[in-house]
């Protein structure tokens, strides 16, 4: 596979195509080498034209060779504290494929035209050679834009960003205000618990892809074929469930808001906010691919989006959007998709469930680890926790998150009640069997 991956690197991308001279840059963490994306932003006299270019993969992996192989085993790239776990070799993922600064790359541009209430108006996508002129990080960038010095390249994302999140938030599409909980290594190199909230602009980059991602999905609904990122809207009983726990929880919530307005104004800083927040995330649960060919699926929304929405923005670490962005670029060019992106179609949904198992099992494992490691040591102390989830069959079983340490662990004893906050004690801290116990303190 290694042999293949620089066999392709060497030979170059296959296919001829014109470069598309325009100052992109792209935004991702700041230690990352597979980047996906390349942005350019600019404004119209109508509203917006965004210029998103995204790595061509396919212009290097042989179909059946050694990596395409290796690809449909893996499914998605995995990432752990310490190491990843490419999709495709480094010498493409990190090198000859990625949208490194200064480099010349094959990528699929596609340009989205949006008049000034952020509605799309127009699409194209095509293949093209670029060269992006600054690798940015989300830091960076928020400082820059708090400063009115933001890159001249992305400069109107501060104004289209917010536009797109009101967008979504009418659609009733659904984001969690929720700190994400990280492994990170601290100054004397051992590893800690953080909890870190997105930046605005994470936000509005995210509002990028998506909009990218459903002008993706049209393209393939108004096709009959392709393959879509989809989640069932929430029943009804699930919802009236969520209001209750608002009531009880003392949150807001106008009759008639959608759960999406309701999170929107929230930020999970109070007890009572993050125990609604990590309640709500049960309305998130259900996601999967659609594969079809010949006629539009019956189920083709995204509940989470509020739209039908496709992967087609990260093609480096995600099996499914090299395949998509062929299905898209053959719509586009008014040709039949290529026999090796549409006769395996079929199988995409279940190799890239597969592969965010793999991921979300990794994940959890190394948070468990940390988690049990940090306590290893604290057995018997007490500390302040938040009630965010209860088990339904009563209020001596509940998960606990200790703010302090960014720890989540469950926890039995009397009086846990949603929402609120605990004294607890750490009973058991195990780092064999990653395994974290509290008990209420007396």
């Amino acid at each position: 596979m290694l042999a293949d991956a620089q066999d392709s690197v060497d030979r170059g991308p296959q296919g001829a195509r014109t470069r598309l001279d325009l100052p992109f840059v792209t935004i991702d963490p700041p230690e990352s080498l597979d980047l996906d994306q390349a942005l350019h932003i600019e404004r119209s006299a109508d509203g917006y034209l965004v210029h998103y270019a995204i790595a061509d993969v396919a212009a290097f992996v042989r179909p059946g060779g050694p990596m395409d192989n290796e690809s449909w085993r893996r499914g998605v790239t995995l990432y752990s504290p310490d190491t990843r776990t490419p999709l495709y070799p480094q010498q493409l993922s990190e090198e000859g494929a990625s949208l490194l600064p200064d480099k010349d790359r094959p990528a699929l541009v596609w340009a989205l035209t949006l008049d000034a209430a952020g509605n799309l108006t127009g699409v194209e996508l095509a293949p093209k050679m670029v060269r992006s002129i600054a690798k940015l990080n989300y830091a960076q960038v928020q400082a820059d834009m708090d400063n009115a010095a933001a890159h001249a390249s992305i400069a109107a994302l501060a104004e289209l960003g917010p536009i797109l999140t009101d967008q979504a938030r009418g659609r009733g599409a659904i984001e969690l205000p929720m700190p994400d909980q990280e492994v990170v290594q601290a100054a004397d190199g051992s590893w800690q618990l953080s909890f870190r909230a997105q930046l605005p602009v994470e936000r509005w980059n995210a509002q990028i892809s998506l909009l990218t991602g459903r002008a993706a999905a049209q393209m393939m609904l108004d096709a009959g074929v392709g393959l879509l990122r989809t989640l069932p809207a929430a029943d009804q009983q699930a919802v009236e469930q969520l209001r209750r726990v608002a009531a009880s929880l003392t949150i807001n919530w106008p009759p008639d808001a959608s759960p999406g307005e309701v999170l929107s104004t929230l930020d999970g800083s109070r007890p009572q906010e993050a125990a609604f927040v990590d309640e709500a995330a049960g309305l998130l649960r259900g996601s999967g691919y659609t594969a079809f060919d010949g006629s539009p699926p019956e189920h083709a929304e995204h509940a989470g989006v509020g739209a039908a929405y496709a992967h087609v923005t990260a093609p480096l670490r995600r099996l499914a959007d090299r395949y998509a962005n062929e299905v898209c670029l053959a719509i586009q060019e008014s040709r039949d998709v290529q026999a090796w992106a549409r006769d395996r179609l079929p199988e995409l949904p279940a190799a890239m469930t597969a592969g965010d198992r793999h991921d979300s099992e990794l994940e959890r494992a190394c948070l468990d680890s940390t988690e049990a490691a940090i306590l290893a040591d604290r057995r018997g102390e007490i500390f302040d926790g938040v009630v965010v989830e209860v088990d339904d069959r009563g209020n001596r079983d509940a998960t606990v998150v200790l703010t302090d340490l960014a720890v989540r662990a469950r926890c039995v004893g009397p009086g846990l009640v949603l929402g609120t906050t605990v004294r607890v004690r750490v009973t058991e801290a195990d780092v064999a069997s990653r395994t974290v116990r509290l008990t209420v303190a007396r």
